[in-house]
């Protein structure tokens, strides 16, 4: 290609670039227009299910050749910083920085929200509580280890509501300052992240020391502060810490998801593919199992998951969680949610709100 031609066609990208800025700014003036309408009512200005139809109106539309995957990176940043024009966003989550939360946090709000990292999963809770942050991000199940029972710990006495879940796909990597292995001496991650990667850990360094720490972005950090260490943690951890890759993708499952939960205040409406959070407890009769579930058997309700946690107060006696199809202002579902009621000590309802990536069935 001669360099004239080329120039043309670097004229020609110009020229669409400064199109899609004039658009973007168009866009930018719309939204401050909602914002001024939606001035003195109380509805949300972050909309889970809206978002969701602008992805999926917009995927369902491309022609290409522009990647379908990548519309949604882009429209997500969009939409964050079209959001920062009607309110500066504040998001609390699981810290510290480069932790899957925060990458979590990053994926479903964009990078104008002001993601600030808490200590510890109450400490989230308390700051959406306390109206420090518009909205919290915490992990509640690993598709390998099992739930996070300090999340679900939390619900019991928190009057916040789910608004949204985020499926995130985990891959751990084992960085170290120089990237070799026969320079480990020892491996330090948080447990969860130790425990997704034992196969290939027993494999490769059965004879090196472990150690658990509070995070894995904490194990980041002391990777880089000592060459003999190397941690398992994120790609954006990493980039953080100047760290090298020593071996890619080392968890046991290639099919390793973390489920996180939006907090919020308000129940989002209706999106059309809705999923159900609640929590009871049961009195203690011959049968009940049977009869906890029958509401929603007898009424065609997909149920998506049932976990139980002892309860703190007394021995032997259980708090359930169950996650369905629906949302709570569906008929359907609040009638089942109604029957169940009659066998409980009590029932919470944790939040209606959209389903994250595939596999919903109603």
């Amino acid at each position: 290609m001669s360099n004239s031609n080329l120039k043309k066609l670097r004229n020609k990208i110009d020229q669409i670039d400064d199109q899609i800025l004039d658009l973007l700014n168009n866009r930018a003036r719309v939204v401050l227009e909602v914002g001024k309408a939606k001035a003195g009512e109380s509805r949300e200005f972050y909309v889970p299910s809206r978002e969701r139809a602008i992805f999926e109106r917009l995927q369902g539309g491309n022609p290409g050749p522009f990647p379908n995957e990548s519309i949604c990176r882009v429209f997500r940043e969009i939409i964050s910083a079209s959001l920062s024009l009607e309110m500066p966003m504040k998001v609390a989550y699981l810290g510290p920085q480069s932790t899957f939360t925060h990458v979590a946090a990053m994926e479903q709000f964009g990078l104008s929200a002001q993601l600030v990292p808490q200590k510890s999963i109450p400490a989230v809770f308390e700051e959406v509580e306390r109206g420090r942050a518009h909205y919290g991000v915490v992990p509640v199940e690993n598709s390998t280890e099992g739930v996070v029972n300090h999340t679900l710990d939390m619900f019991i006495s928190s009057e916040l509501q789910v608004i949204a879940e985020i499926l995130l796909e985990i891959s751990h990597d084992l960085l170290s300052q120089t990237g070799k292995l026969e320079q480990i001496c020892k491996v330090v991650s948080h447990p969860q992240a130790l425990a997704q990667c034992r196969r290939w850990l027993d494999e490769n360094l059965p004879d090196t020391p472990q150690m658990d720490l509070t995070s894995t972005a904490a194990a980041a950090q002391m990777a880089a502060e000592d060459d003999t260490v190397a941690a398992i943690a994120s790609q954006a951890a990493a980039r953080q810490y100047g760290l090298q890759v020593a071996k890619g993708k080392i968890e046991d499952n290639p099919n390793n998801f973390t489920r996180f939960l939006v907090i919020g205040s308000k129940r989002p409406d209706p999106s059309g593919r809705d999923k159900t959070s609640i929590m009871f407890s049961v009195h203690d009769e011959p049968g009940i199992l049977y009869r906890m579930l029958e509401p929603f058997s007898k009424r065609d309700i997909n149920l998506v998951k049932i976990e139980s946690r002892p309860m703190k107060q007394k021995a032997w006696e259980y708090i359930f969680f169950l996650d369905l199809v629906g949302h709570v202002e569906d008929e359907k579902i609040s009638a089942a949610i109604e029957d169940l009621r009659s066998h409980c000590h009590f029932l919470k309802i944790l939040g209606s709100y959209p389903f994250a990536g595939q596999g919903e069935r109603e």
